[in-house]
């Protein structure tokens, strides 16, 4: 396994005093990045504990495993719901397929790291040596136990806002990568008026969810008849997003054309 500098670092400090709860400082900088403030902070201790710690060290905190089983079935039902109201006209086996590649093991394991749950992991100084603390699957473990220790103390609305927050760069293109903004509704409309000399149509087809969640599903039409739709949290949100799909099958028809030359009579 490699790990990286701040793995290495952490590996090289081994502290001799294991910490019993999760540091204030620690805390209040996770519960900023998730959008969520705790009632009960000792389920967030809870849910940053790992086994190896209660293992070695009887008075610790109770580990995060009850709530790692639980997590699994609150992520998968959220990101279920966000996907199945932000893509009305998806097929299931599309759905499945992006709601698998949203909560891969190094999907979760990415965002814990981005949530800095590496560095509040409470480990026990065996699994620290080894490396747990920079192992995916220990991460995604624990980034399931946090999105359960939020159902429990705000309830379902509270998980899914946290969902909606954390997965917000990664709904776009479901590749793992965030996307940066590209304004496809400028390059369409030039597509456009080079192409039919006229202008695409954009109409809101309908807006559901909480307000906390808005999701706007957005038609557009371009000249010659055909529709693309495009969903996202905003008007001008989902608009980009049809926009894209509209720019994707240009591209496609005029890669296609290059391939198939007309036949000569």
């Amino acid at each position: 396994m490699i790990l990286t500098n701040d793995c290495k670092g952490a590996l090289r400090e081994n502290k001799t005093d294991i910490p019993q709860r999760t540091p204030s400082a620690g805390r209040d900088a996770l519960e900023e990045r998730l959008g969520y403030v705790f009632a009960r902070p000792e389920l967030l201790t809870q849910a940053l504990t790992h086994s190896s710690l209660a293992n070695e060290c009887p008075r610790s905190p109770e580990h995060n495993e009850r709530l790692e089983f639980l997590g699994d079935a609150v992520l998968e039902l959220c990101v279920s719901s966000a996907l199945f109201r932000r893509f009305p006209l998806a097929r299931e086996g599309e759905l499945s397929t992006r709601r698998s590649s949203l909560v891969s093991a190094g999907s979760l394991a990415r965002l814990a790291r981005e949530l800095g749950l590496d560095k509040l992991l409470l480990l026990g100084r065996g699994e620290e040596m080894q490396g747990g603390r920079c192992r995916d699957s220990i991460l995604s473990d624990v980034f399931e136990a946090l999105l359960a220790a939020v159902y429990e103390d705000g309830g379902f609305a509270a998980a899914l806002a946290a969902v909606e927050r954390l997965f917000a760069p990664y709904w776009p293109g479901f590749d793992g990568v965030p996307r940066k903004p590209k304004d496809y509704k400028t390059r369409l409309q030039e597509k456009t008026l080079q192409i039919f000399r006229d202008r695409p149509i954009y109409q809101v087809k309908a807006s559901h969810g909480p307000e906390h969640a808005r999701i706007f599903v957005v038609i557009l039409r371009l000249p010659d008849g055909r529709e693309f739709s495009g969903s996202g949290a905003t008007r001008k949100g989902a608009e980009q997003d049809a926009a894209h799909g509209a720019l994707v099958a240009l591209q496609q028809e005029k890669s296609s054309r290059r391939r198939d030359p007309p036949v000569a009579r």
